[in-house]
């Protein structure tokens, strides 16, 4: 096991360098520092304005190579350097829109996110897994079928479209919870999380329903079941204890694929509903040409997506014993 995660975490942080290099790539050896400090200054500043600019943001330095400094900085000196040394050690800098620290921004915009994306998995997880379980016990029948049928409804309706409905039936017309805002007293917080928290498990559920109901189905035709049924196990007992049980490895993989979007938040969500999170941060800085906090936000979802396929592999030799990490 150790020698296993020692390899998987070489080869995460192999993967984590190569993901900074195509953000360095992206962000700055195609768009030039100039046209950046353009739009975050303005189309009508002085010269001596925009090399300001780029030097409070560090980005007044050559790309790859300062042939200008001393052998010792001549590639410590540059963008390429500075970009690897601000990503890995977590140092941000400031929001190219208002000059805020990205880093308070983030402690800031974590909270609401986790506030929404923690229930809404947690909800959606247990509903369509309950459901697909429902309906692989009712496999080829009406049950089936009508499963399917609503399924397919709501896979064929964008989640833009949700949005809009839950805000006018359930908000406008009913009146049950508010459109949109946020407030982190406990005492209303509830309230205001509600609707986005109804709207993305309904979004959500089709697909993830027909998912889990397809990877039911397959353990129930495993010989296992078979057996464990000519033991006299009732299909109940059969479902949750064997199909549910061995189904875990496949589950797990679609779980903790999600686990990284806990924390860059849910973005459409987050803006329509007005939720001060990281999926709203993620939006805002790419209307406002915020180049240095959406390379950030691109960064934590890559590192998060690495980390948890390191955690994925780990979940399945804690889940099924048969499993061995070498």
């Amino acid at each position: 096991m150790a020698a296993y995660l020692t390899r998987r975490i070489g080869y995460g942080l192999v993967t984590v360098f190569g993901v900074l290099f195509l953000l360095f790539v992206l962000f700055f050896a195609v768009t030039d520092p100039d046209d950046i400090a353009r739009k975050a200054v303005g189309e009508r500043a002085r010269p001596e304005v925009y090399a300001q600019w780029k030097k409070n943001h560090g980005y007044d330095k050559p790309l790859f190579i300062n042939m200008q400094a001393s052998d010792a900085k001549r590639y410590t000196d540059t963008l390429l350097f500075e970009h690897y040394r601000r990503m890995l050690t977590f140092d941000f800098g400031r929001s190219d829109a208002d000059d805020s620290p990205i880093s308070s921004r983030l402690r800031e915009g974590a909270g609401p996110s986790l506030s929404l994306t923690v229930p809404l998995f947690v909800f959606g997880l247990a509903l369509s897994v309950a459901v697909a379980l429902f309906v692989a016990f009712f496999r080829e029948t009406y049950v089936d079928r009508l499963m399917l049928v609503v399924c397919m409804l709501t896979m064929s309706v964008a989640s833009l479209l949700y949005i809009i409905a839950g805000q006018y039936l359930v908000g406008q017309l009913l009146k049950w919870f508010p459109i949109s805002g946020f407030d982190p007293d406990p005492a209303v917080i509830a309230r205001f999380l509600a609707l986005p928290v109804l709207v993305g498990v309904v979004s959500g559920f089709g697909a993830d329903t027909r998912f889990y109901r397809t990877i039911f189905l397959e353990e129930i035709s495993r010989d296992y079941v078979r057996t464990a049924r000519a033991k006299g196990c009732g299909d109940a007992r059969v479902m949750v204890r064997h199909v549910l049980r061995n189904a875990l490895i496949p589950i797990l993989t679609n779980v903790v694929v999600q686990i990284p979007f806990l924390f860059t938040g849910v973005l459409l969500l987050e803006s329509f509903f007005g939720i001060p999170g990281l999926g709203a941060l993620t939006v805002e800085a790419i209307q406002g040409n915020d180049f240095s906090t959406l390379r950030t936000m691109v960064y934590l979802g890559a590192l998060l997506f690495i980390l948890g396929q390191i955690l994925t592999d780990i979940s399945y030799a804690l889940a099924d014993p048969r499993v061995r990490l070498g």
